[in-house]
């Protein structure tokens, strides 16, 4: 495509808004439950109380969707002026919809505003981690499958040392090395030998769920009270800024893992979007033999580089058990490593919006246990499916083409 024709936005999220705005309307709204949703915005024991927010499910429902066609209306306007729809009012919109879901869950009942928020960033912490791992190969252009496998391994080392060891320090410091000389095979195949990405990735991934589960079955639960319960980190209160209402109990009463993955995602971004190194790492990953050109080792940037995404996964391993579970499970990850891969590329292999994506999976987990308790008609199923069907949306209708790294799973040879 000529570079100097514009690129038409289209009317790809207008059409998206206006059939969610719809269904909220109609569903929520005019065919939703009688009766009052009251949203709690304080807990007991927080030293600020705001009064709940209570209002008629059916009202909620319909002036949901009146605000969501509003902002389809605008986001029209500016696809008729080429122009694409800010990512905050896409945010925005996506608010209100989930208001509205949650009003409509919840009619006759309340909605602990600040425990699903917090609860839906403590479950997303692993996706974030491994999203951040996979964005740190990535950008290099090495093709990272082997998530699930390094966050699997971070898990059982960080049980299984926090264990014996009785300090969760050495657990988190072991989980993180694991998973970084893990990676480092997947570093050295791909870089040093040329190896198809994918599959020494899901080879990797194969390994680490036979060795940990012949482990877990051989080892850990002839004894599990001496190596496998680790019990969890401590919850952190941060004094002042956890009394505020709402993103106190979120943002800064939590386990030391959530802090990490707070402090690593911007950090994350500014180093690979406002420092040198960060530069040479894109210039890996887009053009390699350009910036082998100005003096860049292509070969070790990507090695390091994919080398401390492992730790990162490894991290999000640690997350799992002594920051969540408190003790490993046979294949816990679940596919956590796929999600992770999903939502980079939502994000666009971008740190910042890869997290928020991530966090709709942790609301997703939250939100199927607290739906089957206010409303236990609703199919856990349905509710399960909500999140996904709303990432295909948001891919199809607002995130639009994604381009990856040019030189992304391609082998670099010097010369």
């Amino acid at each position: 495509m000529n570079p100097l024709v514009e690129e038409k936005v289209g009317f790809k999220a207008p059409i998206v808004m206006a059939s969610l705005g719809f269904v909220v309307i109609l569903f929520f709204g005019f065919l939703g439950k009688e009766g009052d949703v009251a949203f709690q915005l304080s807990r007991r024991q927080d030293v600020i109380q705001l009064d709940p927010i209570i209002i008629n499910a059916v009202l909620l429902g319909i002036v949901s969707g009146a605000l969501m066609l509003l902002i389809a209306v605008f986001s029209t306007i500016q696809a008729v002026q080429n122009k694409r729809t800010p990512v905050w009012v896409s945010a925005i919109f996506g608010l209100i919809g989930v208001i509205s879901l949650l009003g409509w869950l919840a009619t006759g009942n309340s909605v602990p505003v600040a425990f699903i928020a917090g609860t839906a960033l403590v479950l997303a912490v692993p996706i974030i981690f491994g999203s951040m791992a996979g964005v740190m190969s990535e950008r290099v252009g090495v093709t990272n499958i082997a998530i699930e496998g390094q966050l699997l391994t971070g898990a059982f080392m960080a049980a299984v040392v926090s264990t014996i060891t009785k300090s969760y320090t050495l657990g988190i410091i072991f989980a993180m090395s694991t998973a970084a000389i893990f990676s480092m095979i997947l570093a050295t195949f791909a870089i040093k030998y040329l190896a198809q990405q994918i599959i020494v990735g899901v080879v990797l991934n194969v390994l680490a769920i036979g060795v940990t589960n012949f482990l877990f079955q051989q080892w850990l639960k002839e004894d599990g009270e001496n190596l496998n319960f680790p019990g969890t980190l401590d919850v952190i209160r941060i004094p002042v800024l956890s009394d505020i209402p709402i993103l106190g109990p979120v943002l800064f009463e939590n386990r030391l893992t959530v802090y990490f993955a707070l402090i690593a995602v911007p950090l994350l971004w500014f180093v690979m979007f406002k420092t040198k190194l960060g530069l040479r790492a894109r210039a890996v990953g887009e053009h390699p033999l350009a910036a082998d050109t100005v003096g860049i080792n292509v070969g070790r940037t990507r090695f390091w580089w994919v080398t401390l995404g492992g730790a990162m996964a490894g991290l999000g391993g640690a997350a799992l058990t002594i920051g969540n579970a408190g003790a490993f499970g046979r294949e816990m990850t679940g596919g956590i490593g796929f999600i992770a891969l999903a939502v980079m590329i939502l994000g666009r292999w971008h740190p910042i919006t890869a997290s928020l994506a991530a966090l709709l999976f942790g609301f997703s987990i939250i939100l199927r246990v607290w739906a089957n308790q206010v409303s236990p008609g609703i199919p856990s199923d349905f509710i399960t499916m909500v999140p996904y069907v709303v990432t295909i949306i948001a891919v199809v209708g607002f995130v639009g083409r994604s381009r990856a790294p040019k030189a992304l799973a391609q082998p670099y040879v010097k010369g």
